[in-house]
């Protein structure tokens, strides 16, 4: 059988979507991993299917699946591009806000005339138990990695995530420390790490390295758990510009007791089908 599939990024994290609202999706982990090789297979960051809502409340669920096959709890870029693809197939309006249900929860998506995606990412988790992290509690934590002292900040937004402040976000160690850190012990579900330099109150850049995926060009979520970190502790203003490698996204939030926002493009690229 033929699974037909879109080919999408949302400032260059990029994603396959198959439509399974008529259809089971059936790959498995190591179908999907085949898939997301970037030389042998279609490639891409994270694999996202469309699929009827189990909430009532919602349209429509997305599932999220990382590169090396592995589920993912929430993707910032890529529920732009389910809303963005949905749109394209004249199951959402521009101009309307819609309850999507990712597998960590509902979502609300904002379509804007302008063909950019503003997104309800919830507010922000700090709970060591909800990232989860097997830290104390606190503002900042800190583990030896490679006898080095590594302190961070770790927020979840659906996802786990962990924050690096860094000088110079060009040089920061994504493939050593994002890697290594990724994969501690002290994150037992692992985490994406981001780091991040503070240019002014109004705007960040970041680099991150996904769980599931290595460095990619962007991370939708990774920019709300840094603007989330760095609000958390007074750096930055309610509204920040967020510069990754593949473009800039644009993250609101007023603080504790408030959802946080997040506005950015979805574009497509291609079509094509995969033979299961």
């Amino acid at each position: 059988m033929s699974l037909h599939f879109s080919k999408m990024h949302g400032i260059g994290n990029d994603f396959v979507v198959v439509d399974c609202r008529a259809r089971t999706f059936a790959l498995a982990p190591v179908q999907i991993a085949r898939l997301g090789d970037r030389h042998t297979g279609v490639g891409f960051d994270q694999l996202l299917t469309i699929e009827p809502a189990r909430d009532p409340s919602c349209a429509f669920y997305y599932g999220i699946y990382n590169s090396d096959g592995s589920p993912s709890g929430q993707c910032g870029n890529g529920v732009r591009c389910v809303a963005a693809w949905l749109r394209r197939a004249g199951a959402l309006k521009a101009g309307t806000t819609t309850r999507l249900e990712s597998p960590s929860g509902p979502v609300a998506v904002a379509l804007l005339d302008d063909g950019r995606v503003r997104v309800d990412m919830g507010e922000p988790d700090f709970d060591a138990r909800h990232v989860p992290v097997n830290l104390p509690q606190g503002d900042t934590y800190t583990v030896l990695i490679e006898g080095r002292r590594v302190d961070f900040g770790v927020v979840s937004m659906g996802n786990p995530h962990a924050v690096i402040e860094v000088g110079d976000v060009a040089c920061a160690p994504l493939t050593t420390l994002g890697r290594s850190l990724s994969a501690d012990p002290a994150f037992p579900e692992g985490c994406n790490v981001g780091f991040v330099q503070v240019i002014d109150r109004a705007h960040v850049m970041l680099r991150v390295w996904e769980r599931g995926a290595g460095a990619t060009l962007a991370c939708g979520t990774g920019a709300c758990a840094a603007v989330a970190v760095l609000r958390a502790r007074g750096a930055v203003e309610d509204e920040v510009a967020v510069t990754l490698p593949g473009g800039t996204l644009g993250i609101s939030w007023a603080g504790a007791g408030h959802a946080l926002w997040m506005t950015g493009p979805a574009a497509f690229v291609y079509e094509g089908d995969i033979d299961e």
